[in-house]
């Protein structure tokens, strides 16, 4: 039986949950809600009752500042569980206990990823300013210090150790990003808060991310030193097989591990995008607690109790508990959800592993198959980064319409250990489009489509790639759509924000190289594309600047190619105008109804 298209008003409903976060005694979890411009920090109490509170708002003064995705950075609870602190919109650090409120900061700047605890005697919030500096702010006094030497250009996700005379952080410099090369921070605090000293650490040839510690204060972090990103514990690696415990540091607290009372680690594992959670005990036995038809992350676990966010293709994002029972952990609730419950009937199934050989290099992909031979191929932006099995509507609405939907990960993306994210450096713009193409004829080959009825499509750095396949295999596809896409490297370089302004160091090469800028770049090569390709731009990118997409459309259109530009005013790197999605949306669908 084919599935029925999916009303537009679903794909366009529900809200967004991040970072799930436990109470101190785990009876409560709070979480930040966003439902298009306007954020709250809600809580659920009781969750050592049979029947949990409804969810409701605890954050006073400014709306706060969430994460996205699996990311976080805004929340922390106060030691007794009795109020939350939360970064704002502001810029600024505000702390909520009951009907009390106050800021906390006054940098003037970006306060986030704060973490709250005692050190030299002192209650204290630990947060980065600007990715910059970590800073201290004592919740007794107001008195704040930075505790950073400034040995790193950028810092993030600082955490309190219990030992009371510990902070920690992750660190890294350009031309890194953090997943090439960040360390480990230990500053040891005394009293007064004084700084004492810095030990940096990392793995040769690894990069280290979520610094924390256990209850009884032991040394946590995630590192690809093996290769693949696996949680240490002291001493001790944890080796779940060829699988990655987390992703790339796009953004503050990302918690894909959590551990217990009793040196029990949990952790979300992706294996070839699919997800899975395990527990793993202090005598090294794992035990898988959920499959691979969710993913899971964002995990926050007291001695009895984890929450989680849960999603799956059609399931939207979910915060769940886990409770234990003897030595397992065994679902118990779901607290809230994303999603209108229209979404339990529309069954998107769980993709097919795709893979294809390119040199002796093995290619991965998931397909989504509706099996009417039209095919989506879908390029993840990034390019460091991946799409998981997660809840991805975009997917759910095409394929609904009768799309196979292919989800490529050419080379440079994550999930597949370091080795194959770093074979994309120095070639970007070039191996991720040949890769591409390898999947996609494979896919045709398979006689899933064929080139009358493929479209590329994807935004930021999978737009490059769209490009690329439309100028240099244009026999494989008859049409693009794209959003926001990188079409002139070197203007990147230039033009891009600060967490990204030496991307291209690695991924292209040294930026006196302009001839391999402009070979690299598919703006010098757009009198090969014909079209027909969709672009959407927001007017205020600050990643993509709109003048890349306005240069690439008059090169276009200088040698008689088809292609429509589409601005949407006030816009960044993503649209979040509910109008402005909905608008994607119908253009989007007009442009493939001719193919």
């Amino acid at each position: 039986m084919e599935p029925s298209p999916i009303p537009l008003e679903l794909a366009l409903s529900g809200r967004d949950l991040t970072e799930p976060l436990s109470s101190p005694d785990g009876t409560s979890v709070a979480f930040v809600q966003r439902m298009g411009r306007t954020a709250s920090v809600m809580v659920i109490d009781g969750l050592d009752s049979a029947c949990p509170s409804p969810e409701r708002p605890i954050s006073l003064g400014p709306d706060p500042a969430p994460g996205r995705g699996l990311g976080g950075g805004c929340l922390a609870w106060l030691p007794d569980g009795a109020g939350i602190v939360h970064a704002a919109v502001d810029g600024e650090l505000w702390r909520t206990a009951g009907v009390s409120v106050d800021r906390l900061t006054d940098h003037g700047r970006s306060s986030r990823a704060p973490d709250v605890g005692v050190l030299a005697g002192e209650s204290v919030v630990a947060y980065v300013v600007d990715e910059a500096e970590v800073w201290l702010t004592s919740l007794r006094t107001g008195v704040s210090l930075r505790v950073d030497a400034g040995e790193h250009e950028f810092c993030a996700d600082p955490t309190i150790a219990p030992d009371g005379a510990t902070v920690s952080w992750q660190g890294w410099s350009p031309p890194d990003m953090p997943w090439d090369g960040a360390a480990r921070i230990d500053a040891t605090i005394g009293a007064g808060l004084v700084v004492l000293g810095h030990v940096a650490w990392r793995p040769d040839g690894a990069a280290v991310q979520q610094p924390r510690f256990t209850i009884d204060g032991v040394a946590t972090c995630v590192h690809d030193g093996s290769g693949w990103l696996r949680l240490q514990i002291g001493p001790r690696e944890i080796d779940v097989g060829e699988a990655e415990v987390a992703g790339p540091s796009w953004g503050p607290r990302q918690r894909s591990y959590a551990t217990t009372s009793d040196s029990t680690a949990i952790v979300a594992a992706n294996r070839r995008g699919f997800g899975s959670l395990m527990a793993v005990g202090s005598d090294g036995v794992i035990v898988e607690l959920a499959g691979r038809d969710h993913v899971y992350g964002q995990l926050s676990a007291t001695a009895d109790r984890l929450v989680a966010l849960r999603s799956g293709p059609s399931s939207p994002t979910e915060i769940v508990s886990f409770e234990r029972r003897g030595d397992r952990f065994e679902p118990a609730a779901v607290l809230a959800c994303s999603g209108v419950a229209a979404w339990d009937d529309v069954g998107v199934p769980l993709p097919e592993v795709v893979t294809a050989d390119r040199g002796g290099i093995t290619l991965h992909a998931r397909r989504y198959a509706a099996g009417r031979g039209r095919m989506l191929c879908w390029i993840h932006g990034g390019p460091t980064d991946q799409w998981q099995v997660d809840f991805r509507p975009r997917i759910a609405y095409w394929w609904s319409r009768g799309w196979d939907v292919l989800i490529v990960d050419p080379r440079g993306t994550t999930g597949h250990g370091r080795s194959y994210q770093r074979r994309l450096n120095g070639g970007w713009g070039r191996l991720d489009v040949d890769d591409t193409a390898a999947l996609i004829r494979s896919a045709q080959h398979a006689g899933w489509a064929v080139p009358s009825s493929t479209v590329v499509i994807g935004g930021s750095s999978g737009g490059l790639t769209v490009l690329g396949l439309l100028a240099d295999h244009p026999d494989l596809v008859a049409g693009g759509v794209t959003s926001y896409p990188v079409s002139d490297l070197a203007d990147l370089a230039n033009a891009t924000h600060r967490f990204e302004a030496h991307y291209t160091d690695t991924l292209v090469g040294p930026g006196d190289d302009s001839e391999l800028f402009r070979r690299l770049s598919p703006l010098y090569r757009a009198e090969r594309i014909s079209g027909p390709l969709l672009v959407f731009h927001g007017s205020d990118d600050p990643v993509v600047p709109l003048a890349q997409s306005t240069a690439l459309v008059d090169r276009i259109r200088s040698t008689g190619g088809d292609v429509e530009l589409v601005v949407y005013e006030g816009e960044g790197h993503g649209f979040r105008d509910p109008d402005h999605q909905r608008d994607e949306y119908e253009r989007t669908e007009r442009f493939l109804e001719s193919f």
